[in-house]
């Protein structure tokens, strides 16, 4: 499928959601509708753009101020209106709700059902209309931020949105993952124990 990119990098809100549309209303056939943008307000209101046309899309963070938003688009838009995407200029208001995961199954029985249910979990927390302000993993939900885990794309997707991932540094050399993380930072035990104790609520699968 034909890729076509759209630059917005450097742009203020409303801007990259104007030319994503502008974008996506010149696509003659079907293909990917990639946006670079610089700041986490534009991706989540792309996400948005991209969730009232029903469009498939992922966004990752490349770097400190370097995000790409992509959407699969099967059928082109062409002058059919577009659907208006809530637009917010500003900082989401989050509070203080922090995920703690613990494993890499959840719930205990079938280890299958568990890890099916943990990719379920942490999918269906990408898509709360408030998303948590951080995710702890430790111990062995520190394998579902590492080089091969099933939910690096839904984690990397929260990351971009502004959602900080932090993984144990201790658990990740227990289980010999240290060189493995692919989507957040490192963090040790006390910064465990201080998002813990300075949220407003904890979620844990």
């Amino acid at each position: 499928m034909r890729t076509t990119v759209v630059n917005a990098v450097g742009e203020q809100c409303p801007i990259p959601v104007v030319k994503a549309t502008r974008a996506l209303r010149e696509m003659t056939e079907p293909g990917i509708l990639e946006v670079h943008v610089d700041n986490e307000i534009a991706v989540q209101n792309l996400t948005r753009m991209a969730a009232g046309h029903k469009l498939p899309a992922r966004s990752v963070k490349l770097g400190e101020k370097e995000f790409v938003v992509s959407m699969e688009v099967a059928e082109p838009a062409g002058e059919a209106p577009l659907v208006e995407p809530p637009l917010s200029c500003v900082p989401d208001a989050r509070g203080t709700l922090v995920a703690a995961v613990d494993s890499d199954a959840m719930g205990r029985g079938s280890e299958e059902l568990g890890k099916a249910l943990m990719k379920g979990f942490l999918f269906a927390v990408s898509q709360l209309p408030q998303l948590p302000e951080t995710m702890l993993f430790y111990n062995g939900g520190a394998r579902l931020t590492c080089k091969g885990s099933a939910s690096l794309e839904d984690l990397r997707n929260l990351e971009a949105q502004g959602v900080e991932i932090l993984t144990c540094g201790t658990c990740l050399n227990h289980y010999g993952l240290t060189e493995e993380l692919a989507v957040g930072s490192v963090t040790n035990m006390y910064s465990i124990v201080e998002k813990l104790a300075g949220a407003g609520k904890v979620i844990k699968p």
